[in-house]
């Protein structure tokens, strides 16, 4: 009788250890490394986040990659930028996984740029106009403001899908928000000077960090988002500046840089190469590293001239 108990017992482990998740993390798919990382601050070792991109990936333009499909398939929760970032391959991602918690709409769907107020938001769009998202600059990670509001709605999220470890996630986003908040005071201290700067962008993506530092964007290299700028365009552009001089050129890491130091040859000024995201740089390890690194850089820039 023992031994057909124990049997029994082994013949119902299995099954068991089916209905027991594999991994207690909550699985967290991140579009960006932005959202990755801040995910990883509001949960610690409750979860497992994981980018879909890199900081030397254009964002815009992602392939759906089998790998991905099977990422997304196994998560908990997908977290991106939204406001069409990511419209060329996230809908492909969430409709080939076949996983319905994760599904826009769903708890386990969270769009970031939902939080926030959204700039250079188009009157209309047409196809003319180059790489312009209706919803308006989807690069709201550039400024720190925006994290703040986004990671309040993330931890919102995390205590929702996790409730047993509520208090614990209420514990690091208060933590998170406290750091955070001292930390902008330090960075909106040190890059007090560049307010008013006059600037000049490769791409479209800094609206949020101009907004906040007070930069003035005078110049864009490209002459549409997401068209790589001919030669002539950027004599024009360098002829712009004759009028109106810029202090700086800026471009992401992620871009090639080609023409923003012709134009800084030319121009006869400084290149700023800013991280744009958590792994930018060798200084931007995480969201504190990110700031840091990205003020430290413009500033160094303008006391150049």
């Amino acid at each position: 009788m023992t031994r057909l108990k124990t049997l029994a017992a082994l013949a119902a482990l299995p099954l068991a250890m089916l209905s027991l998740p594999a991994d207690a993390a909550l699985k967290v798919f991140a579009c960006e490394p932005e959202w990755a990382a801040l995910a990883q601050e509001l949960g610690g070792n409750l979860v497992d986040a994981t980018s879909a991109t890199s900081a030397l990936q254009d964002p815009h333009q992602i392939q759906a990659k089998p790998s991905l499909i099977a990422r997304v398939r196994n998560a908990d929760l997908v977290v991106c930028t939204g406001a069409e970032l990511e419209v060329g391959w996230l809908p492909p991602l969430l409709q080939q996984s076949g996983n319905a918690k994760v599904q826009a709409g769903q708890p386990g769907n969270f769009v970031a740029s939902d939080l926030v107020r959204k700039l250079e938001v188009p009157g209309q769009v047409d196809r003319s106009q180059g790489d312009v998202h209706a919803a308006g600059n989807p690069h709201i990670q550039t400024d720190p403001r925006n994290i703040a509001a986004v990671a309040t709605g993330l931890g919102a999220r995390l205590q929702q899908l996790d409730p047993a470890n509520a208090a614990q996630y209420a514990k690091r986003q208060a933590d998170f928000s406290q750091r955070w908040t001292q930390a902008m005071a330090r960075w909106n201290a040190q890059a007090a000077p560049l307010k008013g700067a006059a600037v000049a962008s490769q791409h479209k993506g800094f609206a949020y960090l101009y907004d906040w530092l007070g930069l003035k964007e005078v110049a864009v290299l490209e002459p549409k988002p997401g068209v790589e700028p001919t030669v002539s365009h950027l004599q024009e552009v360098l002829a712009t500046l004759k009028a109106q001089p810029a202090r700086m050129v800026i471009h992401a890491a992620y871009q090639d840089p080609r023409a923003s130091e012709w134009l800084s040859k030319n121009a006869g000024i400084p290149v700023v190469n800013i991280p744009f995201t958590v792994g930018g740089s060798a200084g931007a390890k995480d969201l504190f590293g990110l700031f840091d690194d990205t003020v430290a850089r413009l500033t160094a820039a303008a006391a150049a001239k």
